[in-house]
């Protein structure tokens, strides 16, 4: 009998670590309410610091919208900071009765390389990664400004600057860096600054989405020059006015970012 509990409850806990997400008991309304307004200061340093704040969310999933209303404050809150901020949408949430249209599976896949890389049993949303070294859940302000301003507070060696150009069905982007170690790819997100969803169905039904920096491309090269120009192609509904791009260098066998750059497009 004892033989017979143990086995079944190993099957549960089977089951549950492998469910593509975690969901978060509160409601929308009781997470968005936790939001509060005030400021929190983030604290910087004249040390070249930087902080690639990567959230994974889905306008399937209950518990995403106060993560991305918070990634927003803080945008809004902190522009004259090195922080970067990107959202991607992944598409395990979209069986659910709603199909985010910005979700794509190459980013649920790069979520699962994150699972590999910080060794964690679960994927879950919403997810936010700093530097590619430091996760946490969820939707805490205090939480997220704390594990920026510790990414802010590093002292950096490493650099990258991007200059891009427009062309008619492509982008051309060339890249300097005085990094150049094994193992590491620059990464170039396309993204689309803001939309708005209304959402009609799934756990999320009735309510209107805001998303903000929507990732929508993800191109990855090898890095094996310190200097070098690189072509990508132009998603569709691109406009210089409304997207921008953000790379960084990442240690593709740990996932660490060293180097980061941001370029408006206009």
């Amino acid at each position: 009998m004892k033989n017979t509990l143990l086995i079944s409850a190993l099957i549960a806990l089977s089951v549950l670590f492998s469910l593509n997400c975690f969901m978060f008991p509160d409601s929308y309304e009781e997470l968005t309410g936790k939001l509060k307004s005030e400021k929190i200061e983030i604290q910087t340093s004249n040390n070249k610091g930087f902080a690639v704040v990567e959230l994974f969310t889905s306008e399937g999933c209950s518990s995403c919208p106060p993560a991305d209303e918070l990634m927003a404050k803080l945008q809004i809150e902190n522009t004259d900071k090195n922080i970067y901020f990107l959202a991607y949408h992944v598409d395990y949430w979209n069986r659910l009765g709603w199909k985010d249209q910005f979700s794509s599976n190459e980013f649920t896949v790069r979520q699962q390389q994150y699972q590999k890389w910080l060794n964690l049993y679960v994927m879950y949303t919403p997810q936010f990664i700093i530097n590619g070294t430091t996760e946490f859940a969820g939707y805490n302000e205090a939480t997220l400004s704390k594990k920026i301003s510790d990414a802010l507070a590093i002292q950096q060696t490493s650099n990258l600057a991007l200059n891009i150009r427009s062309e008619k069905d492509s982008v051309a982007i060339h890249f300097k860096t005085n990094l150049l170690e094994q193992n590491t790819n620059l990464f170039i997100a396309t993204i689309q600054k803001e939309a708005i969803s209304k959402v009609a169905r799934g756990e999320n039904k009735g309510n209107t989405l805001h998303n903000v920096q929507i990732v929508r491309q993800l191109k990855s090269f090898v890095l094996n020059e310190k200097e070098g120009n690189i072509v990508i192609e132009k998603p569709a509904n691109f406009n210089t006015k409304d997207w921008e791009s953000i790379g960084f260098i990442q240690n593709t066998s740990n996932g660490k970012i060293s180097a980061t750059a941001k370029v408006n497009l206009k």
